[in-house]
């Protein structure tokens, strides 16, 4: 067992301690992957664990492919019976071998965001509903958080409280659409990525010999970034881990900052209280950071109060303190990144690709690729249009899709009259209609058009019917790519493509060939047993945006800090460090909130190896407006012996807080002690501060309506102006006597009722 000497204590510790519930808290940079690995291979290689037997959950299935590489480096060919994978594909994979129980097709479909708000539409628009109140993305998110807390469409409708929230929020008919959509989507055959992690649970919940079947299958089981579960994930593998109790969970409560998808902090927080005798290890030992940044780090998350504790340290060297750059506009704070940037690169004999620029926000792109253009600077945007979101391949994948299930209604809408074949948009209409009212499969309408439609649309229904079931056949006897090619071809749209000579339709020429090419991959890898077209369907169904196909070259990475998670470059500049944008002016209504926006600092900080800058402007245009700009509350929260001013930033334009100052170790080096605020910056005057009244107590808010008065403990006595729905949180918009107008999540504020 010489590779458990390449581990630090407690590293083996969590790699030896193999049975019964364990979790293990892994700091920034701790080696969680390598313990991972290890500690798979110590099951199957030190105490004869049947790979088929262990269950291994992570977030993508990059990351799962790469622990199986790794793993099969260390035992052999065996590492690839475990059951590795994300949630949604290991838990798809079961779903379709027992589909049948729960009324499903095995070859049911996938359907992704746009499939669903394409649905959604489509029942808004049945029901008569205005759509601008009935957004397509109001009402998928709507159900997406119900259904991540197990809410079905039946116990939705039965909730009063959701029933208020909707009425509130001026759409009263969101339980009937949710059930509208639901069915449709049952008719065809089809699931959302939600249903697939919902649909478990309806199995393991009403098929007990199910749940015991995998139960026993699975005597050992680990799930990565535990801290990123919800309550419907949680729920599965507590469920699976039942019998047996060989439960590992890893993770940073420090990196929970997925709320916005569901996950639920106290995942982890609170696991302990369900299983009293868990065995605990702390990974605090970072191996990315040097010690400025690390300390830094530290001394950030440390202001969480909701926090399983840990002391992260590292033996790296010192390194460079961080350098905070203040700038007078946004424009110049791209500027002067990218001038930095180009410095560096030069300096130090760096690639593009070793420098990463973070934001809070998408929108703040703008100003920082202008000015990577201008210096020729390579940069890749992580999160743009996926390649499997683009319209020719959506096209060519719904011709696959309907092929595999004729029952897939977005797909047939996509191809029916693409290419253009003479069957209008009325036509279809009364296809759909017909399945409905005669409650029978879109396929059976499909193939009996002759009986439903009249002339020339009808002879064109029956021909694409046939060509339909020429693909099938097809699909039966060829593997993924044969079937494929085929249907891309004798459908008609590599034709139509070819046709086009633009520039742009060569480009989506080369997109469809480009996809051909990859299910030819698919075919050609060894590992992937099952060769067939409804295979590949589900593999390209489930990817996850971390794992398609990034741009290989040299290149700056530009992204999200949300979507840098997991991540780590040289260097790292993370830009827009002012109040109301990092932290969000939508995440200050609760200590919770403002707590997750911290653990996202946290997280941009540790994803630097050797330098981190953090940039600040005094102007910024949002919203078609030029506002002035404050510097982020976080900033002061860094410990000052840990970051300088960038002398590129003129001493004259430094607010008084910044000054020179020799620090220890930093003789002669610019300091950072803290940003000093005017009182009204962000705390109001003496005389506006409320105490609340003697009798103050929090009412529930469930009712709570607009044109009532309310008093909070901060902000006074107040009028409710309107109450709004996200989600599944309940908003207030409430005008105080005298701190004006603020929104309220209702979940978490402290508000009396004033009758």
């Amino acid at each position: 067992m010489e590779y458990l000497d390449q581990l630090n204590p407690e590293q083996r510790k969590a790699v030896e301690h193999t049975d019964g519930p364990v979790m293990i808290i892994a700091g920034a940079g701790s080696g969680k992957t390598r313990v991972l690995t290890y500690r798979i291979a110590h099951l199957i290689y030190a105490k004869g664990v049947d790979p088929f037997q262990i269950l291994s959950l992570t977030f993508t299935n990059k990351a799962a492919f790469e622990m199986k590489q790794r793993i099969e480096n260390l035992v052999g060919l065996e590492a690839r019976n475990t059951w590795m994978g994300t949630f949604h594909s290991t838990f798809a994979k079961i779903l379709r071998v027992e589909s049948d129980r729960l009324g499903y097709p095995s070859n049911f479909t996938i359907y992704d965001t746009q499939d669903s708000k394409s649905l959604i539409k489509s029942v808004v628009k049945e029901m008569k509903l205005d759509d601008k109140i009935y957004k397509p993305a109001t009402v998928l998110s709507r159900i997406s958080g119900a259904k991540n807390r197990l809410i079905g469409w039946q116990k939705y409708q039965n909730d009063p409280y959701l029933k208020a929230d909707d009425e509130a929020a001026m759409r009263p008919r969101m339980g009937e659409i949710y059930e509208r959509y639901q069915k449709r989507m049952f008719k065809a055959g089809a699931m959302d990525f939600d249903d697939l992690l919902f649909n478990t649970n309806v199995l393991f919940r009403d098929h007990l010999d199910v749940l015991n079947k995998y139960q026993q299958r699975f005597r050992y089981i680990m799930v990565d970034e535990f801290q990123d579960t919800n309550l419907s994930q949680y729920l599965i593998t507590k469920k699976l881990a039942a019998a047996h109790q060989n439960i590992c969970v890893v993770g940073d409560d420090a990196q929970s900052i997925y709320a916005f998808r569901g996950a639920d902090i106290q995942n982890i927080l609170n696991f302990e209280k369900d299983y009293p005798d868990l065995f605990v290890v702390k990974l605090e030992q970072n191996y990315r950071s040097t010690k400025m940044i690390v300390d830094a780090a530290n001394s950030i998350i440390d202001k969480n109060k909701a926090q399983l504790k840990k002391n992260v340290w590292t033996s790296n060297m010192d390194g460079e303190p961080i350098e905070l750059i203040k700038t007078t506009s946004d424009n110049e704070e791209g500027r002067i990144v990218a001038t930095t940037i180009f410095e560096e690169r030069n300096n130090k004999k760096l690639n593009n690709s070793d420098f990463a620029i973070l934001y809070r926000t998408n929108s703040q792109s703008r100003a920082i690729e202008e000015a990577l253009r201008k210096l020729n600077l390579s940069y890749k945007i992580v999160g743009g249009l996926s390649f499997y979101q683009r319209k020719e391949i959506k096209d060519l994948m719904a011709y696959l899709r309907f092929t595999v299930n004729p029952m897939d209604e977005e797909a047939f809408k996509r191809i029916i009259n693409y290419p253009k074949r003479g069957i209008g948009d009325t036509s279809v209409e009364r296809i759909l209609v017909a399945a409905y009212e005669h409650d029978i499969e879109l396929w059976e309408v499909v193939k009996n058009a002759m009986s439903f439609l009249k002339g020339r649309a009808a002879n064109s229904v029956a021909d694409f019917a046939t060509m339909i079931k020429a693909f099938q056949i097809e699909t039966e006897r060829k593997d993924a790519y044969e079937a494929a090619e085929s249907i891309a071809k004798q459908s008609g749209l590599l034709r139509e493509l070819y046709s086009d000579k633009t520039i742009e339709g060569l480009n989506r020429y080369e997109n469809v060939q480009e996809l051909l090419n990859a299910i030819k991959e698919y075919v050609d890898n060894e590992e992937n047993e099952d060769k067939s077209l409804g295979a590949f369907l589900q593999e390209i169904a489930l990817l996850t945006d971390n794992d398609q196909d990034k741009d290989t070259s040299d290149a700056i990475t530009v992204m999200t800090i949300h979507s840098s998670k997991g991540l780590e470059f040289k260097q790292v500049f993370v830009v827009g460090m002012e109040e109301d944008l990092f932290p969000s002016q939508m995440m200050m209504q609760s200590r919770e909130d403002l707590e997750e926006e911290r653990r996202l600092f946290y997280v941009a900080t540790t994803r630097a190896k050797e330098k981190l800058y953090l940039s600040y402007a005094v102007t910024r245009y949002r919203f078609g407006r030029l506002l002035n700009c404050e510097p982020s509350r976080f900033l002061e929260e860094v410990d000052p012996r840990c970051i300088k001013v960038n002398k590129k930033a003129s001493s004259r334009d430094m607010p008084g807080a910044f000054r020179k100052e020799g620090l220890p170790g930093s003789e002669g080096r610019s300091g950072f002690v803290g940003i000093k605020r005017k009182p009204q910056s962000r705390m109001p005057t003496q005389k506006k501060i409320h105490t609340p009244s003697p009798d103050f107590k929090p009412s529930n808010t469930n009712n709570l309506q607009a044109e009532q008065l309310v008093e909070h403990p901060k902000f006074g006595f107040g009028k409710v102006r309107k109450i709004e729905v996200e989600g599944l949180n309940r908003k207030a918009t409430i005008n105080f006597e005298h701190f004006g107008e603020k929104t309220l999540l209702l979940s978490f504020a402290k508000l009396r009722i004033i009758d």
